[in-house]
């Protein structure tokens, strides 16, 4: 039986409302006059109406939001579906929008780029390399280019339910073979381009594509970082891709720069441009797989999800509209590679309403720690998602570095990926976005190519909170027994009650994983994996992952637990706190530490940091040891690998890093020791 952790939130950063909308940006919000139309007062009664079967309320409920919501944003079917799911086989295997018939495609790229709509000529993508150079695509060049991708596919035998592979650097390219894969039903797999050859090839090989979408490099704070070496020799290692198309980002040619296969290889020049730019999208059923994504793979075999057209357009169009308040002025950034699912999910959910996202291809910091800062001044972005991480990177770095940038055009600021610090997320409502802009700090996962919990822009905000449910998503706290504590304010584990369109229909691997992964904890009930805790005012927060519990001497903490109380010392910018084996407790907790500029490591201060963890979490929790470091090894979205981290201080082995943006932050936490 599971057991959740005893603590209980601390803090008195957690009691304090640190955000408040002002009336008249609630009243100009999309949320709010969705609320006004169907005459729903307050937010917990939008939660309640969205989520809840209301007795003696007809229009209430997860299938009448999800229902209602195809016309009220205006999602195009081809065939309309006759009911909103079939759930014969229960929550593990709804059937969404039965009948129905459409293409994620559509919706996207062909609507908006019709000759007779306004927005043929509209921006879809500013994208910004980091050298500097930048280039704007319309929804008319999309069309045309996602059109050629398309014919290209069909002239290689790519059919509806066939695999085609992407692993490509960020460049807008990436938007056309998505929707190319779209428009003639074959499924997309993105596969994150800082992979190396490993991890690329238990991809191809679990996917078995025969196409693959590859580039000959890209740019990486002011060096060229190759692909298709990694490429040939990750096909080489899994098999079954028979054309790979390469685009040349960096001007590389056959041969004379990178290897080639005459046999198997193509220039993107040669492949697609060439191809006829009319193409007819085709109409498919709601439940026809569209994508396929797969978990980072921290533990065991990455797992293969699989998501429908109908499912993956609802929720993307869903959450930017509304979690985002997604306006058709807007230009929305979100920092992701293609290959996690913020990248799709960003690329979706903007161009489901003819929007312009923005796209860089570089470091966060080249060639200044100011470059975020710079491009959102100069494009006047307005919506600006990243990871904790790296805003607690980019605040160490100092403020003076956001001074001479204006960045009054954000309106939303976002976040996802792992839990946040106080002073980080107060740094980044009051620093980047003056106090005036919303964190919406989202959490869900590939699993949904969305969110479970999502806060909406109408709402106060506490340091750290996800708000609460998101709507049309029956999200619940339980116990060990499957009982709900969330209105008990216990801390429990993150369930679904309920199933949701975008819910990976099964796992590429078959039925018997996905049940196992998701659904053998409780009856009924889905187990994201995920401590959390609903505070006394109804602020949802999350502590963690299940599964990475410090268990000291029979009683459990979280990892971002210790790290937060580290993080509260004013010496701290970043802390990383991981489990080595003890004699006595079984476990204890070590942890590796990041100091604010100008602060000087010694005994005392890692007294002082002890003392403080154990004044939070109580003695057992005290860290063995405190090792200083200069930095984390991260992905380069700007995650900490935590396994990472601990394998190198228990000795263990490393496994696959190809994902690593730093790998000399290995050797450094090594000598730290």
């Amino acid at each position: 039986m599971r057991n959740p952790p005893t603590s209980t939130m601390t803090g008195e950063y957690i009691d304090e409302v640190a955000y408040e909308p002002s009336q008249e940006f609630v009243e100009s919000t999309n949320v709010w006059e969705f609320m006004q139309t169907y005459d729903i007062d307050d937010y917990d009664e939008l939660i309640e109406r969205t989520t809840t079967e209301i007795d003696g309320v007809e229009d209430s409920g997860v299938d009448w939001f999800w229902d209602e919501l195809v016309d009220y944003l205006d999602i195009e079917f081809y065939e309309d579906h006759d009911r909103v799911r079939d759930d014969e086989r229960g929550p593990q295997f709804a059937d969404w929008y039965p009948e129905g018939e459409l293409n994620i495609a559509h919706n996207t790229v062909d609507r908006w780029a019709d000759v007779d709509e306004p927005t043929r000529n509209s921006v879809a993508c500013i994208w910004e390399g980091e050298d500097g150079d930048v280039r704007e695509i319309t929804y008319h060049e999309l069309a045309r280019q996602s059109n050629k991708v398309a014919n290209y596919l069909e002239s290689v035998g790519i059919e509806t339910g066939d695999t085609v592979c992407l692993y490509m650097p960020m460049v807008p390219e990436v938007i056309s073979i998505l929707y190319g894969c779209f428009k003639v039903g074959a499924i997309a797999v993105p596969i994150f381009s800082g992979f190396g050859v490993d991890a690329t090839a238990t991809r191809i090989a679990d996917a078995e594509c025969s196409v693959l979408f590859t580039g000959d490099g890209f740019y990486r704070r002011g060096g060229e970082i190759t692909l298709k070496g990694a490429a040939d020799e990750a096909i080489d290692e899994a098999g079954h891709v028979e054309h790979t198309v390469t685009y040349q980002r960096l001007g590389h040619e056959p041969d004379a720069d990178m290897p080639w296969d005459d046999a198997r290889d193509e220039t993107w020049a040669d492949a697609v441009a060439t191809q006829d730019d009319e193409y007819e999208t085709k109409s498919l059923d709601a439940s026809q797989e569209s994508m396929l994504l797969y978990s980072s793979g921290t533990t065991g075999k990455p797992k293969g999800i699989v998501h429908t057209h109908a499912g993956v357009q609802l929720q993307c169009a869903k959450e930017l509209y509304f979690g985002f308040d997604l306006k058709p002025a807007d230009r929305f950034f979100w920092v992701s590679d293609i290959g996690w699912m913020m990248g799709p999910w960003t690329l979706i959910g903007v161009h489901s309403f003819g929007g312009t996202m923005f796209m860089y291809e570089g470091a966060p910091d080249h060639p200044e720690p100011d470059r975020f800062w710079e491009m959102i001044d100069r494009h006047e972005l307005t919506q600006f998602g990243i990871s904790p991480t790296a805003i607690r990177a980019l605040r160490k770095h100092g403020d003076e570095w956001l001074d001479g940038h204006d960045l009054s055009s954000l309106r939303i600021l976002g976040s996802t990926g792992e839990p946040w610090d106080p002073e980080s997320w107060q740094w980044f409502l009051e620093n980047v976005g003056r106090g005036e802009a919303p964190i919406i700090n989202i959490s869900g996962g590939t699993e949904i190519c969305g969110c479970f919990l999502m806060p909406m822009p109408i709402t106060e905000l506490k340091p750290c909170t996800l708000g609460g449910p998101g709507l049309g998503m029956d999200i619940d706290i339980v116990d060990s027994a499957g009982e709900s504590v969330a209105d008990d304010n216990e801390r429990g584990f993150l369930v679904a009650r309920d199933s949701c369109p975008s819910m990976t229909k099964s796992l590429w691997s078959g039925d018997e994983r996905y049940l196992e992964e998701y659904w053998s904890s409780w009856d009924d009930l889905w187990d994201h994996g995920d401590w959390a805790q609903q505070d006394e005012d109804g602020f949802w927060f999350l502590h963690g992952r299940a599964d990475d519990a410090l268990n000291v001497a029979g009683r459990k903490v979280g990892p971002a637990e210790v790290e937060g109380a580290l993080i509260d010392h004013p010496a701290v910018n970043q802390a990383a706190a991981v489990g080595a084996p003890d004699e006595t407790t079984g476990t204890a907790v070590v942890a590796y530490v990041i100091l604010e500029d100008g602060e000087t490591e010694s005994d005392d201060l890692r007294d002082e940091l002890r003392a403080q963890v154990g004044e939070e979490h109580g003695k057992p929790f005290r860290p063995r040891e405190i090792l200083f470091v200069d930095e984390f090894p991260k992905t380069q979205s700007g995650k900490i690998i935590r396994r990472a981290i601990e394998a190198t201080y228990t000795g263990e082995d490393l496994g696959d890093m190809s994902s690593i943006e730093n790998p000399g932050a290995l050797e450094a936490l090594d000598e730290a020791r």
